[in-house]
This record gives C-alpha cells, structure tokens and sequence, in this order.
C-alpha cells in the first residue's frame, strides 16, 4: 500500500483539497464480530485513535485486543472534509490514515491499548513507516480525554526512554486531543479480514513498552 504522491511535509491548509459535504458510504457494521461500526456503543465504552502507518494492518493489530468493541479506519487531523482514499494518499489532505478504536475500560485498560501502539509501528520515522512515504503514514494518538493524554504522554516518554538504549532517534508522534474522523470507505474498512493474504506493514522496533500500571482510563 504505496503512496501515490510521496510528500514529505505537511500541505498548507490553503492549498489543501475542499472535499466534500457529503459521507463516504461504508458498512454499518463491523466485518469480523458484527459490532456497529459508527455507533451507538455500549455505556462506558470509550474512544481513542491511533496513527500508525498503513491503515490495513493496524485496524487488525487492535481488533484483536481483547476488550475492544470494535474498530474502524478512517482521515484524521488533516483540513478536507470527507476526503477519499485517493485523496488523502495525494498528500493534498494533511490526512493522517487512522484507526478508531472502541473499548471497555474495564476489560482492557488505556495502557494496554498505548503498547499495541507503540511496538506495533517505528514512531522515529516521521511521515513514513517503512517504504510507505508520506505524510498519511505518520505516528499519532488522537485523544478524547484528559486522562487519555495524560497516559499518552508519559508512554512517550517511557517509549523514548527504551528507544534510546537501543540506538533509535526521537520520537515523532504527535499527541493532540482528537480532531473529527472521517470514516474511511467501506473497501477499506477490515481490509486484512476480507482480503487475509493482503499487505501488511510489519514496521515494529521489537523494543517493548514496560508497561506497570493497568487502571481503566
């Protein structure tokens, strides 16, 4: 899953695409356990995104988090309403390609949820993971709370903390409380259940998160 335009900065918001008003269509429903994709979700159930690279295989790396609800991929914290696929991969959107991910605070905790993040990608890299280039492939954690925040930064520092002893650079993930996502289209969405034998960016450092506290956030 290659770029199709290869930026390397940011575009300025002017420039950017206009989009659309109108959604993208996707499927109401999730496509390995049946779960509604958009809502409504369980009481108690809460919501963060991640940015990691690819969007195919990170979906799949947190559905199969126990605790999780369910997941969904979509545009996030760029400047074109409803962009498209093709769109975002221009580098014209700012889009990154994210992973929504829904779950129970009392079956899988915020802290759980920051390792698969933070060991399931190289967050070093910038606005690539890998050879996918571009400034949709870029690491972020797109929060929607406080606490969420909280524990999102001091993962970063720990994560940083590890990194170093093992010879990596700084860590380029942005942690900014959750602009609006745009559901991606429905091809899109479990891509890696309905097409098993698909691409699938194994970009980790194999360097661990250590990880003590386990409090519902």
């Amino acid at each position: 899953m290659f770029s199709f335009g290869h930026k390397s900065r940011m575009p300025d918001p002017a420039d950017a695409l206009s989009g659309r008003t109108e959604l993208l269509p996707t499927a109401e429903r999730h496509f390995v356990n049946g779960e509604p994709l958009k809502g409504p979700y369980p009481d108690g159930a809460r919501v963060i995104d991640f940015a990691l690279g690819c969007f195919w295989g990170a979906e799949k790396d947190f559905w199969q988090v126990p605790g999780v609800i369910v997941t969904a991929v979509g545009y996030q914290g760029g400047f074109t309403p409803n962009a498209n696929y093709g769109e975002v991969c221009s580098g014209r959107t700012g889009h990154a390609e994210s992973v929504r991910v829904v779950y129970d605070p009392e079956r899988v905790s915020v802290d759980e949820l920051l390792r698969v993040f933070w060991e399931h990608h190289d967050p070093t890299q910038g606005y690539r993971q890998g050879n996918d280039m571009g400034t949709q492939y870029r690491s972020a954690i797109f929060t929607h709370t406080d606490a969420q925040r909280a524990a999102a930064e001091e993962s970063r520092e720990m994560y940083q903390a590890e990194l170093t002893k093992a010879g990596y650079g700084a860590i380029t993930t942005e942690i900014v409380d959750a602009p609006e996502f745009y559901f991606a289209e429905d091809s899109h969405q479990q891509y890696l259940a309905k097409n098993p034998g698909g691409y699938y960016c194994a970009n980790g450092t194999r360097v661990v998160l250590p990880i003590e506290r386990m409090e519902p956030v």
